[in-house]
């Protein structure tokens, strides 16, 4: 068992090394997706474009994303994590390059889904890396400094998008980039080794078009909720499609014997109960983080830069708890960890449900700071419990499994949630302007001040909905137990790929 003693030396000194090198090369592109968010409106203007095909920029990125990841398992498996890197850093790239000397909108859109193509299989790649360098009492800490790329990246994207949108072009958001990503590559080529036993494994192309025609149906349909309205033919259509496709792909999975991606991990309950948390968590947390800013540019009227900075305290407060709370739960386990942050989540959720017209900045900015700090002591122990609860053959899966839920609970939970927004906002508006009417007021001079109050209250509306969600994630905590996890057992396989 020449693998378990080489697992076992890893152990005792972990290749930090080799980590540092796909941690800067996650964090770079989980950051570069984040910055194109505000940007949105000046592609916009400079394309020509309708909001309803700009939004390709970020639909098609998750639409790749969907496609992507569910076969991470079996590329990680496949495949050594160098070559892995190499190419998904490549593809991301050749994408960031196409995209600043992109002369047309469709050529943007393309150099996009080429990006997404390549950092999609990082976040996977870098978690079953984690999972396999460190022993069971060290991962809590471990995938807490995972967190800094998974929480931070997204939140510090918005404030440094907003000040270089202001001041440069919008392709300096990807300029910046570039040179990361080729001194990664550079890295990676020189540095990086191999850490992941490999095996034969076969890839099945019908599991493959399922998929893809099944996650991304879903993400399509939903991510275009908002735009489009949920009776459109182009949204219920791929909605119904999708549901059919993936229903099909998981019958199919749970009969191979060598599955794409294996549903058979949700046998192990603690690994059930975590993803179902951290489905819900999510609707809450990238709900929030679309409507915090709605409220504050729309309502309050305040800049995007300044919308972008009222985030940033509580990217730093993740960045910092992520290494504290992974060693928290090395040493206590799970639950308190999850009843604490819950417990803030829900409280900050119903006070962002009760803002005014005139709430202060500063005191937003407490509050959602406060919220951050309550959602990252629940995510990263909850799913590093449930992955504890796996075999470490099934950590590829496992990986795979909760970043896909994550891609689409978030995208279904904001498509839902925005769609619950402007719903409430419209009848809002009109009660508002049926009201002044019948008061004898002329609403023509007071159409701004009925937009803001209805904007209020759909944000509000919102809000208490998240509050709600959230609070479905707390009673389901209540089940979580501290898992053991099982001994590593090789396979014959993996050990003879091992010695090569």
């Amino acid at each position: 068992m020449e693998e378990s003693l080489d697992i076992k030396k890893m152990h005792e000194k972990p290749p930090y090394g080799v980590i540092a090198i796909l941690f800067i090369g996650a964090f770079v592109a989980v950051l570069n997706n984040t910055l194109l968010n505000i940007a949105l409106p000046v592609i916009m203007d400079e394309f020509s474009v309708r909001p309803s095909d700009v939004q390709w920029l970020t639909t098609g990125y998750m639409l790749v994303n969907g496609i992507m990841i569910p076969a991470s398992a079996f590329f990680i498996q496949k495949f050594t994590n160098k070559k892995i890197f190499l190419t998904a850093m490549i593809l991301f790239t050749l994408g960031t390059f196409l995209a600043i000397v992109a002369p047309t909108f469709g050529l943007l859109i393309v150099a996009r889904m080429v990006q997404a193509s390549g950092s999609a299989l990082m976040m996977p790649l870098l978690m079953n890396v984690m999972l396999t360098a460190f022993p069971i009492e060290k991962r809590g800490a471990a995938l807490g400094m995972f967190g800094l790329v998974m929480f931070t990246a997204p939140a510090i994207g918005p404030t440094l998008s907003g000040w270089i949108v202001e001041n440069y072009s919008w392709r300096t958001l990807f300029e910046i980039v570039l040179p990361f990503a080729i001194l990664t590559i550079v890295l990676a080529v020189f540095k990086l080794k191999n850490i992941t036993p490999n095996s034969d494994v076969k890839l099945d192309f019908l599991s493959l078009l399922l998929s893809s025609i099944g996650f991304g149906g879903l993400l399509y349909g939903f991510s275009s909720a908002a735009d489009k309205g949920w009776g459109a033919l182009e949204v219920y259509g791929t909605i119904a499609i999708g549901t059919i496709a993936l229903i099909i792909f998981v019958v199919k999975q749970l009969k191979m014997e060598e599955p794409m991606l294996d549903f058979r991990i949700y046998k192990h309950p603690m690994f059930a109960l975590a993803s179902a948390v951290s489905i819900v968590l999510s609707i809450a947390m990238f709900s929030g983080m679309i409507l915090t800013p709605l409220y504050v540019q729309k309502v309050r009227e305040i800049s995007p830069f300044h919308a972008g900075l009222l985030m940033l305290p509580g990217a730093v407060v993740m960045g910092l708890m992520s290494p504290v709370t992974g060693k928290l739960f090395d040493k206590y386990g799970p639950r308190a960890l999850a009843y604490t942050g819950l417990t803030i989540s829900v409280v900050t959720t119903y006070f962002l449900s009760r803002l005014q017209l005139d709430t202060g900045y500063y005191y937003l900015m407490m509050l959602y700071t406060i919220r951050m700090f309550g959602m990252s002591m629940v995510m990263m122990p909850i799913m590093t419990n449930g992955m504890n609860s796996l075999p470490m053959k099934s950590n590829p899966h496992g990986t795979a499994m909760n970043n896909t839920l994550q891609q689409v609970s978030g995208a279904i939970g904001s498509a839902l949630l925005l769609t619950i927004m402007t719903n409430r906002l419209e009848q809002s508006a009109t009660n508002q302007a049926k009201e002044l009417m019948a008061s004898g007021v002329d609403i023509s001079a007071m159409k701004g001040e009925i937009e803001r109050t209805a904007m209020l209250d759909g944000v509000n509306h919102a809000f208490f909905i998240s509050t709600l969600i959230t609070l479905g994630a707390l009673i389901l905590a209540l089940f979580i137990k501290r898992v053991v996890p099982p001994k590593f057992e090789p396979s014959a396989d993996a050990v003879e790929e091992f010695k090569k």
